[in-house]
């Protein structure tokens, strides 16, 4: 149960509280059998002060007299999903069966930059997944110290501020909260040493979803993104590390929370994939997808089940032996670490990363071309473009010296970006290439938000550079630890 104290909210006037369930830590405000296997209902009575708005991932709430709130959740689900925030927040709504809630100076923001867009991602995510069961979906935009992305508690996800981009550049992430909806929410881990049953599936779903909006090319170029992530991932850690199976093995004692990272997102994401390549036909998958959602809905389920109603569905490929392939055995994807044994086809991206690499390849030159640089123009590259050209750029930094200084001077759209994907790979090439002249953008990051994928990283970028930035990495943890959540400071301890 977190307790933000003024300071710790965007609004800075009361005292605002949330907690945060997944994995195993709604035990310390309920009890429960804490663990994914076990579903149920709920209903709660909350009372709070005056001046204050509660809120819980429930079906139905309404508000009786004295400042107290009754929900129900009619429908089963897993100790984790079950949430409760009290704060000052108020509501606007985006769509028939959505709105957004925010602390008021954010609603304004909130409500430009989700208006009429949830209906669309739903009404995608039904016809290609079947009936959106939870009635309402709400999002709830947090105080700046929420240490993740989203959290898809039912009928009222919780996201990060950081998503306000002002350009809807970055509601790539409401469409993987949207797609727990099926995979995760409805159909769910029963362990989380299969965490990646919930997380796999709602990479593939965001990137069906995001395919059917997008394109094929720009969720291909979200997707290189995603391996990339991975990639870095698996270098840090070791392809080796047991962390880096599908299938993990946490011991007693073991806080599942410890062994969270890229691979159950976007290793599974291959392993989905991979099936569909079994399949060999999108709209046959399509329909696996949506009889596998109605087979398992409200349970909790084992990787065996789901792989054993995927052969049972497709009879010829049962018969053909597909689970045994040398070199992709279901067994090896789930309980060999490393890299993937398959990789699906990102080519459609191609037409969007090819400008990317050619100009990186120009930036990281001894001599630096001016002519051919300036010959690309960027304006109108959109976010995830962007964000893949600075992948490559921290992949070949440090760059020669002077590139990165003239870099930022020619792309005042990257360096001064307001944009959190953006501004974290930007400050991960100042690190880098150790531009002490910007190192006040990495601290001003650090400072405006508490997202542990943002936090984690730069602070494992300072501490494995030069002496200034393990300096940098002090001074700013010293400075910005009360305002960060309780698991993100421990984290940033182990790495300092």
């Amino acid at each position: 149960v977190c307790w933000l104290s003024p300071e710790q909210t965007a609004g800075k006037q009361k005292p605002y509280m949330y907690t945060q369930g997944q994995a195993v830590l709604n035990r310390s405000f309920f009890p429960c059998f804490d663990t994914p296997s076990v579903k149920f209902t709920y209903s709660a009575t909350v009372k709070v002060p005056e001046g204050f708005m509660a809120v819980m991932s429930a079906t139905s709430w309404e508000k009786q007299k004295d400042n107290t709130f009754v929900f129900k959740m009619s429908q089963p689900i897993p100790s984790y999903l079950v949430a409760l925030v009290v704060g000052d927040i108020v509501s606007a709504d985006v769509g028939p069966r959505s709105r957004v809630w925010a602390e008021p100076c954010l609603i304004e923001a909130a409500k430009k930059e989700y208006d009429g867009v949830i209906e669309e991602f739903l009404t995608v995510g039904e016809k290609l997944f079947g009936p959106y069961v939870w009635g309402r979906y709400d999002i709830l935009f947090m105080p700046p110290s929420f240490p993740f992305g989203g959290m898809e508690n039912p009928c009222l996800t919780f996201v990060t501020p950081c998503l306000l981009a002002g350009d809807r550049s970055l509601v790539d992430v409401i469409i993987h909260e949207i797609s727990h909806s099926w995979f995760g929410n409805l159909v769910t881990n029963a362990t989380w040493g299969e965490f990646w049953l919930n997380e796999g599936f709602t990479m593939y779903a965001q990137r069906r979803i995001s395919t059917e909006v997008y394109g094929a090319a720009y969720t291909c170029l979200e997707a290189a993104t995603g391996r990339a992530l991975l990639r870095q991932h698996m270098d840090a850690t070791g392809e080796d590390h047991p962390l880096n199976k599908l299938r993990v093995v946490i011991e007693p004692g073991i806080n599942p929370d410890d062994t969270y990272n890229e691979t159950p997102y976007e290793k599974g994401y291959c392993f989905v994939s991979y099936l569909a390549h079994l399949v060999g036909n999108q709209s046959k998958f399509d329909a696996f997808l949506q009889a596998y959602v109605n087979q398992f809905k409200f349970q909790s389920i084992t990787a065996d089940d789901t792989l054993g109603f995927f052969l049972e569905y497709f009879p010829e490929l049962k018969e053909k032996g597909v689970d045994s392939i040398p070199g992709f055995e279901f067994n090896r994807w789930l309980n060999t670490p490393g890299w993937p044994p398959y990789l699906p086809d990102l080519s459609p991206g191609q037409q969007l990363m090819k400008p990317a690499d050619a100009l990186a390849e120009l930036w990281a030159a001894d001599s630096l071309n001016m002519e051919a640089v300036e010959a690309v123009d960027i304006t109108g590259w959109r976010t995830y473009q962007l964000v893949y050209f600075l992948d490559q750029i921290l992949q070949k930094s440090p760059l020669p010296e002077g590139n990165v200084e003239r870099l930022s001077k020619m792309y005042p759209k990257i360096s001064k970006a307001q944009n959190a994907e953006l501004r974290l790979r930007w400050c991960q090439i100042i690190l880098k290439n150790n531009l002490e002249a910007e190192f006040s953008k990495v601290k001003e990051f650090l400072h405006s938000q508490g997202k542990q994928k943002y936090t984690l990283p730069l602070y494992r970028s300072m501490w494995g550079g030069s002496e200034a930035t393990r300096a940098l990495a002090m001074e700013t943890f010293s400075a910005t630890a009360p305002q960060l959540h309780v698991n993100v400071q421990n984290y940033v301890k182990k790495i300092l």
